[in-house]
């Protein structure tokens, strides 16, 4: 129960990494805002229901920063407070600079990285009113260490969040808000499926030393050593779970 009496907001909650975690937060005592751009979302919060667990849910933009401060608004409404914003939201969409057209440009970087932003924006002040609070964003391989082909806009993306992770953790460690990134290898999620045929799961999976795709439910692990006072001593960082990936690159 590292997180009893906590209430965590986790976006992109629906599926993948975001749903494990909010599960797991649950299992471990907290409280959970579930928040997605897709209804899908009320099956997460039904299955910490079910487990015993609290939960409400939001459909939300979070690229639409009225959606945003409604979010934690119904969050605060609810629980009165938040300790722990994990920002798991997200869109993969593959093509170079000359195929990629503004409008998929700019919906990749409104939801990864002004998304992010805006999340923050609208939690902080909270979080310093009450003494501090954990953020986690989700950077990624491709982009927090190196670039990869054909993925401009999500690379450029991941690259933002995680200097936007080290700007906020130093300009709010004072006021206690600690402030890290996820940085996970490839993670066997809904959104990686869709991006990619089986072959090109399997060649992914063999390229890591640890010779298969990262499970959510062990990517939940290491936010859940983020998001608690296990971690007290940890902000700024970008923490690698990626079976071994940018260790052999």
């Amino acid at each position: 129960m590292r997180l009893k009496d906590k209430v965590a907001l986790v976006t992109g909650g629906a599926s993948g990494i975001g749903r494990a975690t909010a599960e797991l937060f649950a299992r471990e005592g907290a409280r959970i805002s579930v928040a997605d751009s897709s209804a899908n979302g009320l099956e997460t919060i039904q299955t910490i229901h079910g487990a015993g667990g609290e939960a409400i849910f939001s459909q939300v933009d979070v690229s639409d920063s009225a959606q945003v401060t409604r979010m934690v608004e119904d969050t605060l409404r609810v629980y009165g407070r938040v300790d722990i914003l994990f920002n798991a939201a997200g869109v993969l969409l593959y093509g170079t600079v000359l195929e990629t057209d503004e409008q998929a440009w700019h919906r990749v970087l409104s939801i990864n990285l002004t998304g992010t932003y805006l999340c923050c924006r609208a939690v902080l002040p909270h979080m310093i009113r009450q003494g501090g609070g954990s953020i986690i964003n989700v950077a990624s391989t491709v982009g927090a260490h190196d670039a990869c082909a054909n993925a401009v806009a999500y690379v450029t993306s991941k690259g933002g969040v995680t200097m936007l992770t080290k700007a906020m953790a130093i300009d709010h460690a004072k006021q206690g808000v600690r402030v890290n990134a996820l940085v996970p290898g490839a993670t066997d999620t809904p959104m990686i499926r869709k991006a990619l045929s089986p072959e090109k799961l399997d060649e992914l999976a063999a390229s890591h030393p640890i010779g298969r795709l990262g499970r959510p439910e062990e990517l939940a692990k290491a936010v859940l050593f983020l998001a608690s006072d296990d971690a007290s001593f940890v902000t700024g960082t970008a923490m690698y779970v990626d079976g071994g990936q940018t260790a052999k690159i």
